[in-house]
């Protein structure tokens, strides 16, 4: 019995030790293959965008065809909807969004005055403390003003890309529109490329990921598009400036648990602070009214409790997504977490049922 435990634990590290040879060989060779990924890349992202915009958009289209629409029509009509209303959006929205994007960055040299300001007030503050505090003071500065020149350099990089792929952009609605229409043909030959012994399995363990993240997924995008909205629109009723740059952020911060609301929250508080003393005030009043909607409203009869995840799980997910991927971390954490939820109630209930 002793031999066959050495055994089975020798076979254990030779894999692990193989693995991490070949991790090690692949990392040599990234000269070799980074061109070839890249290039997969550039492919693969349109058909990965336009198969999200599928899943979200399918069941609409499921459910007007089930009230007697033509399924051509419903599928017509939900991408025309869709297509139009954001396309609509983007037009009216751009000419404000690029005004006050230009109007920031000329007010850029005032912030960077009133940082160092602070900074110095700080300083001046904190003379007198014992010099590991002023240390822990010092560090503090130097991770703030590290977090800003990456969100920085992420957002420069970001609108980089999206100008560059404009053209890959464009031909994005052109493949949702043939994936919903053959939606039902790409179901079937799914299937007939399933292996046998994989399709019950596969098509239970699909079932359980859809209920737990579909739903999550969808309500999550209606929730930060009206937030956002309204976020821009309260911004605009108390005049704070950029209100439609900052609604935006609020918005798709929303998008992480927990943190969202207070990393959406602190750009808007940043400009009010340089308009006045009532202006912070008001608008921290706007953002508590935002985050009450939210909590209360949007959120529980939208997104509802579709997860069914402890929040301390949530919470831990979201550490170790943002410390492995940083902000794409952050936001794919959860729904990597339905999905690991849905695999391991499958597992556990196949096991029983055996």
């Amino acid at each position: 019995m002793k031999r066959e435990w050495n055994l089975n634990w020798l076979i254990y590290l030779t894999t692990l030790l193989l693995v991490f040879l070949c991790v090690y060989l692949l990392l040599k060779l990234a000269p070799i293959w980074e061109p070839i990924v890249n290039v997969l890349t550039v492919l693969i992202v349109p058909f990965l965008i336009a198969s999200l915009i599928t899943y979200l958009l399918h069941p609409i289209v499921e459910k007007i065809h089930k009230e007697g629409l033509p399924r051509g029509v419903a599928v017509l009509l939900i991408y025309l909807l869709f297509f139009g209303g954001t396309g609509y959006a983007i037009v009216k929205g751009i000419p404000h969004i690029v005004k006050q994007s230009q109007e920031l960055m000329e007010n850029v040299p005032m912030f960077i005055d009133m940082y160092r300001d602070a900074v110095h007030h700080t300083y001046d503050f904190t003379a007198n403390l014992p010099p590991a505090l002023q240390e822990k003071v010092d560090q503090s500065f130097q991770d703030a003003e590290d977090a800003v020149n990456r969100t920085l350099t992420l957002a420069i990089e970001l609108a980089k890309k999206l100008l560059s792929s404009i053209f890959i952009i464009m031909i994005i609605p052109f493949i949702v529109f043939y994936l919903l229409k053959d939606f039902e043909n790409l179901k079937k030959i799914a299937w007939r490329v399933t292996p046998p012994k994989w399709r019950k399995p596969g098509r239970n363990v699909l079932i359980r990921i859809d209920e737990s993240l579909g739903n999550y997924i969808r309500g999550q995008f209606f929730v930060i598009s009206v937030l956002g909205v309204l976020a821009a629109l309260g911004f605009w009723l108390i005049k704070l400036p950029y209100a439609i740059l900052l609604g935006i952020i609020v918005g798709v911060t929303d998008i992480i648990p927990y943190f969202g609301p207070f990393l959406g929250a602190a750009p808007a508080l940043l400009i009010a602070s340089t308009v006045s003393v009532k202006m912070t005030l008001i608008t921290i009043i706007v953002i508590i009214v935002l985050q009450f909607i939210e909590s209360n409203i949007l959120s529980p009869y939208i997104v509802g409790k579709s997860l069914h995840i402890h929040p301390v799980v949530i919470i831990f997910g979201l550490l170790a997504g943002g410390e492995i991927a940083g902000v794409i971390g952050l936001i794919l954490a959860v729904p990597v977490l339905a999905v690991l939820k849905a695999l391991i109630l499958y597992h556990n209930e196949d096991e029983r049922s055996n």
